[in-house]
């Protein structure tokens, strides 16, 4: 479908190095008989501390039919809405804030229905979580800006690209199984991902990879704090306004970066690579011993892809 998928070209981008694999260098592996040694990037594992953060204003938008808790750094700059995962709110960009901030953009982080700090979902009339970020920026008086979604933000922001797409400057979405899709073939790959009672286990097991989990306990735990602070109210699964099929996907026009973890129990690589190759002109990115929270567990690297991406979108 044309996109330009990394993945695709064997290309692992982790916080810094570049680990290339094609067919000829893995077939020279295979016949070799010295041993082959891949140099370890100290910086992967080490814990990450949560920096400063950048002077923002928080604030509840009184939008149609709720109030959504928010926090802007403000500024000139182009904004940049971060769109969380369920099991999140406006309370998990802390790495992303200072840094995105940093870089030049105004940056915004919010709470959909029934997460910390915002209205619980109605569940007689929950809403449509696209129609209620564009009724942020809205407020925010925003004409344009670009989303950087994880998880279940992910569906959000790519039912906001279809029909919002004049609003849009880019999207990037990372960890998305888009488990709302209609296609048989997308369907049975992405049942085939999880096992019976997955849902069931502890969502620091779900949503962060194992090397993250030995390496960084008092990151789980801080995830954890912040994981339960966020479940504040009655919250339901995110409500579309389009329908979500190759059709649909394949008629977004935003630039559009997809990331993946390379350990992600929901969304491996292989399953956002069938979604990428889907919108037109994407590109997708896999980040080594990674689950599926790549904002947090390698926050350095996240940053970087997010900034880069966005950047070149608005040149």
């Amino acid at each position: 479908m044309g996109a330009r998928n990394h993945a695709a070209r064997g290309q692992w981008r982790g916080r810094d190095f570049v680990f290339s694999v094609g067919m000829a260098s893995a077939g020279a592996f295979l016949m070799s008989s010295k041993p082959v040694r891949a140099a370890i990037p100290e910086t992967l594992f080490a814990p990450v501390p949560i920096p400063v953060q950048a002077p923002a204003k928080e604030g509840l938008a009184a939008l149609p039919g709720t109030k959504l808790f928010y926090w802007d750094t403000g500024g000139d700059g182009v904004p940049v809405i971060l769109v969380h995962p369920a099991t999140g709110s406006a309370l998990f960009w802390p790495y992303q804030q200072p840094a995105l901030a940093a870089a030049g953009f105004r940056v915004i982080g919010y709470s959909r229905r029934g997460y910390f700090g915002s209205d619980a979902a109605d569940p007689t009339n929950a809403g449509v979580a696209s129609e209620d970020l564009l009724a942020l920026a809205n407020f925010l008086g925003l004409k344009k800006f670009a989303a950087v979604a994880s998880a279940a933000g992910c569906t959000v922001t790519l039912d906001f690209a279809m029909s919002h797409a004049d609003r849009l400057l880019a999207a990037v979405v990372s960890g998305g199984s888009l488990g709302n899709m209609s296609d048989p073939e997308y369907l049975r790959a992405n049942a085939s991902v999880a096992t019976k009672g997955f849902e069931e286990m502890p969502p620091e097991f779900r949503e962060l990879g194992p090397s993250y989990r030995a390496a960084n306990p008092a990151g789980v735990k801080a995830w954890i704090e912040l994981e339960k602070k966020s479940l504040a109210g009655n919250r339901m699964g995110p409500k579309n306004a389009n329908a979500f099929n190759w059709s649909t996907l394949g008629a977004i026009t935003t630039p559009t970066l997809f990331l993946a973890g390379a350990a992600d129990l929901y969304a491996p690589p292989a399953l956002m690579r069938i979604a990428a190759a889907h919108v037109p002109g994407a590109e997708m990115q896999i980040f080594p011993e990674c689950g599926h929270s790549a904002y947090w567990e390698q926050p350095a690297a996240f940053n970087r892809a997010v900034i880069e991406f966005v950047g070149q979108t608005i040149k």
